[in-house]
């Protein structure tokens, strides 16, 4: 069995035969942590709160990038050098309820660390006002309780801003949490409207039109696990439509009897995968956020579990689909991947759905709108116009502060108000089970109430006019739960004018209603341009009806399923999708081809217009492909049609996206710096030896035994190597992830198999694969879905040289035939078969990117000579370099971190590397090894 025996020498050992001709001793870096975490920036956007608060003065300010506690400092001038420490907090906002008041306040926030502090902030200017607090019914708004498990800091909470605006949440990328809840829009969805056929939901009797329609939010198309689409009974392949109207985000987090209308969401919060109770009390916020995803309807495909959602968010560049990203945002995303990101946020980088959970509570435990005209008259700071102020007086008298009183503006309790009968939707019944219980739903805070029309849990009222309308004449349904409270009002017109008007400016805190921080937010992709228009004309089918063209997904570059679909064709008939530069077109053949796809499908269904099918497809992750424009149409085989088909209209898309800007990743980067680590593996004891390059240390690791293969990879998707070897008498692969150090074991492969581990499927992630040299066959299992592959691919005697050949961030099939001396690539990107002859029988072939335009170069090193031969795949030029003498082994990798693989060789007799660095043409010696070692950068070089 394997002997696992980890641990990280952090001076220098000596052992036999193995010399190091470096110093090892670990120095520390002026301003760096031994993790190499540099002290952090001066916070940005300090802002003080003028006058806003009787009790205090608010500060707020931008998280900072590696920040592990902020200090506020404060003095009466403007003037550091007089500042006094107020306090700390590693959130991104503090109350200094020390303040003496109405006296004008200079404040600064220092960022800090374990490395060091950052130097102050600019100052703001902020004070505490005069006055009382007034009102027991309306007092003013607090920051909301926090669980003692999960407790609020200003990096969680910026992980969390990211992952509620990112629509890579959702499996057709198309919804995020922030789509359904915008600020502007009061915390709920901007998309409903009444009797708006998009967001209409045909409620209990299934039927449109009716009295019980339901207004609610536009989810996800019947999705499946592969991209395609299932039409739904209701809705086709049209967005599903929830069967709510979505309640507010905002000051969601007061919830201490659950969250949804039918309080569903659980103060206890549970781990999906394991069920343990990670948070006692006040996690309903965190409890909510596990619905959304999974559901087919709103988020989710069928039967998608939380393991999918994490692995895909792992997978994802933060916010690639947005646009107009807040500054403070991006500056603490700073072009990290989400690994990195919750490791700031969690201190290591697994991505796991229960921090998926906590990190969107934590943001939207941040948004509490304590800024409304209400809270500065609770406090006496200013007046109510006679109007609103009437108007406040209407809403006492008539009872509506026993549901919408105190600070958040309701009770959280649960009531029948008579809006629909009971049988169209049973609330809060279906929770606890008790038939008191039926149609009652949590009554909603009022705050921002104004700007989240329509109203109810039906959203069957559009105005806030209506709204009052109904509670004057004492609801519309009788039933026995129905509240007491619930009686008509008898209230005059101009009394119903003044109810509204206190409903309205007082209610709605500023800073919402604008979308200014912290309710600032990204642009989504589905408001953007980005999203495919249908345009044109199609043919008509039998029983004269045109196919119907569906195209809702982001043509992203890189996207690895963008599916479109056709519905109401001819049921059976085949369906040929053809995707050009130019419009296809309706003509009198169905095209022969497709710039960018020509693909057949069969549709399900039968009968006129009942037919229906999607394709998935991938977009390459190939930069030219940005800002190109494609057209597509469907062309259904129909006999009922001129010249026998039917056709869509088109649709048309523009690929968008960040051409990358990273190289390709360097192999064997252990400590994930973009460079190449020098590094060997010692057959005789199992040991690992690396040089990290990012900081020179020193690092063993015993894994592995004699006759094992090296297998390194990024397996885990956190950007760096992890120690790995295939041991082919039992076909087993072991694996230690760096995200944790955690073993991993998986048996594939047999006796004679050689490793090939690569991303194949273009997910971040190394692929557990293998070439199969008995029959000349990759298998592969894919990190994405861990589902199996193959491909037969060669003949007796090639060598696997699998590589990148197309820059879609998907490694191709390739082998090198020695007996011709000829390279056969098969490039994911369209399936093209590339056959190159380049080199000589008895040369070693290896896949490296030369001149860093993110493609494999096809090249070879002659042993015998010391030779390099390769051909650039930026202009296809040839090069040839003398390096390296008889014996060595080629170890070629990018060790300076320019985005080029260097030409390097480990010389075994002397136990040293020799590399030829690209960026400056320079030589680099590092001895580093010992005879016997194998170089681990030359673990996939045949």
């Amino acid at each position: 069995m394997l002997r696992l025996k980890r641990f990280v020498l952090l001076f220098f050992i000596l052992t036999a035969g193995f010399y190091f001709g470096q110093q090892w001793l670990t120095t520390s870096t002026a301003g760096k942590n031994l993790a190499g975490d540099a002290a952090p920036a001066a916070p940005t956007g300090v802002a003080a709160s003028d006058g806003d608060y009787i009790d205090k003065v608010g500060v707020m300010w931008n998280a900072v990038r590696g920040a592990a506690l902020y200090r506020i400092f404060r003095s009466t001038s403007n003037n550091p050098a007089s500042a006094t420490d107020v306090g700390t907090t590693a959130a991104n906002y503090f109350f200094d309820t020390t303040a003496v008041v109405n006296q004008n306040y200079f404040f600064w926030v220092r960022a800090e660390n374990g490395s060091g502090n950052s130097s102050l902030s600019n100052a703001d200017q902020g004070v505490r006002a005069v006055g009382e607090f007034q009102s027991s019914i309306f007092s003013p708004l607090s920051p909301s309780p926090t669980p003692t498990e999960n407790q609020v800091t200003a990096a969680k909470a910026s992980l969390g801003k990211a992952l509620f605006w990112d629509e890579q949440l959702s499996s057709t990328l198309t919804v995020s949490c922030g789509t359904c809840h915008r600020s502007g829009k009061g915390g709920s969805d901007p998309r409903t409207g009444v009797n708006d056929q998009r967001s209409t939901n045909p409620g209990y009797d299934s039927l449109f039109n009716t009295a019980d329609d339901v207004f609610g939010s536009p989810g996800v198309p019947l999705n499946n696990l592969d991209g395609t689409y299932t039409p739904s009974n209701l809705f086709g392949f049209n967005e599903q439509v929830t069967g709510r109207k979505a309640p507010s985000y905002l000051n969601a987090g007061f919830a201490f009897n659950g969250l949804f209308w039918d309080g569903r969401a659980s103060n206890m919060f549970r781990d999906p995968l394991t069920n343990q109770v990670l948070i006692t009390e006040w996690g309903a916020l965190e409890s909510q956020v596990l619905g959304p995803p999974v559901s087919n309807a709103e988020m989710g495909h069928g039967n998608r579990n939380w393991t999918q959602v994490a692995q895909q968010i792992a997978a994802a560049k933060p916010l690639a689909l947005a646009s107009n990203i807040p500054p403070s945002l991006a500056a603490w995303i700073d072009g990290r991947t989400y690994p990195q990101l919750f490791e700031e946020a969690f201190g290591t980088p697994e991505v796991t759905p229960a921090r998926i959970a906590m990190a969107i509570a934590t943001h939207e435990r941040t948004l509490f709108s304590d800024r409304a005209p209400l809270d500065r008259w609770a406090s006496q700071i200013e007046q109510l116009t006679a109007q609103e102020d009437r108007g406040l007086q209407i809403f006492v008298a008539s009872n509506c502060s026993s549901c919408h009183g105190g600070p958040l503006l309701s009770d959280q309790n649960f009531h029948n108000i008579g809006l629909r009968p009971q049988i169209e939707d049973i609330g809060r019944e279906a929770v606890t089970g008790r038939v008191q219980d039926r149609a009652r739903f949590k009554s909603p805070s009022l705050r921002n109430v104004e700007l989240r029309g329509p109203y109810m849990h039906n959203g069957r009222f559009q105005t806030l006019e209506e709204v009052v309308e109904f509670y004057n004449r004492g609801g519309d349904f009788d039933a026995p739960n129905v509240d007491d409270i619930i009686q008509p009002l008898g209230l005059t017109t101009d009394q119903k004018a003044d109810l509204v008007a206190f409903l309205k400016r007082p209610l709605t805190d500023p800073r919402v209603r604008d979308e200014l921080p912290p309710f600032d937010r990204p642009q989504l992709y589905s408001e953007s341009n980005h999203v495919p228009v249908i345009t044109g004309t199609g043919r008509a089918g039998s029983g004269g009806i045109v196919p119907q063209a569906v195209a809702i997904e982001p043509p992203l570059l890189g996207n690895p399923s963008f599916t479109v679909a056709v519905a109401k064709g001819l049921g059976s008939a085949q369906a040929v999708l053809v995707i050009d530069a130019n419009d296809p077109g309706v003509g009198s053949t169905i095209p022969a081809s497709g710039s960018f796809v020509r693909v057949a499908v069969n549709l399900s269904g039968s009968g006129n217009g009942n037919g229906y099918g999607s394709a998935s497809l991938p977009i390459p992750n190939n930069a030219a492909l940005i800002g190109q424009t494609f057209y597509g149409r469907w062309y259904v085989t129909d006999a009922g049609a001129a010249n026998g088909f039917a056709v869509t209209q088109a649709f048309r898309f523009t690929v968008f996206g960040t051409a990358p800007t990273e190289p390709n990743r360097a192999p064997a980067d252990f400590d994930g710096d973009g460079k190449t680590d020098v590094s060997v593996f010692r057959p005789s004891n199992g040991y690992w030896y690396l040089n990290q390059s990012s900081n020179n240390a020193f690092r063993a690791e015993q894994f592995g035994t004699t006759g094992d293969k090296l297998a390194p990879g990024d397996y885990d998707g956190d950007g760096k190597a992890d120690v790995a070897v295939f041991r082919p008498n039992t076909g087993y692969w072991y694996i230690l992830q760096s995200t944790n150090g955690s073993f991993r074991a998986t048996q594939f492969g047999q006796a004679g198999d050689i490793p090939a581990a690569a991303d194949f499927d273009g997910d971040g992630k190394a692929d557990i694969a293998l070439y199969r040299p008995s029959n000349n066959y990759f298998y592969l299992l894919y990190s994405s879905d861990g589902s199996f592959h193959f491909q037969p691919w060669g003949t007796s005697g090639d060598q696997p040289v699998m590589g990148d050949y197309d820059a879609d961030g998907k490694t191709d099939f390739a082998i090198f035939r020695p007996s011709g001396a000829v390279f056969y690539i098969l490039r994911s990107t369209d399936g093209t078969v590339i056959g190159q002859q380049f080199g000589q029988n008895g040369d070693r072939p290896v896949a490296a990117d030369f001149d860093g335009d993110r493609k494999a170069d096809i090249g070879v090193y002659r042993p015998g000579a010391g030779g390099w031969y390769y051909l650039q795949s930026t202009d296809n030029s040839f090069h040839g370099i003398a390096w390296g003498t008889n014996g060595d082994i080629p170890a070629t990798g990018d060790y300076d971190g320019d985005g080029k693989w260097d030409v390097a060789v480990f010389r075994p007799t002397s136990g040293t590397f020799y590399i030829l660095q690209s960026t400056n043409n320079s030589l680099r010696a590092h001895q580093f090894g010992a005879q016997g070692d194998s170089p681990v950068p030359s673990a996939y070089v045949p």
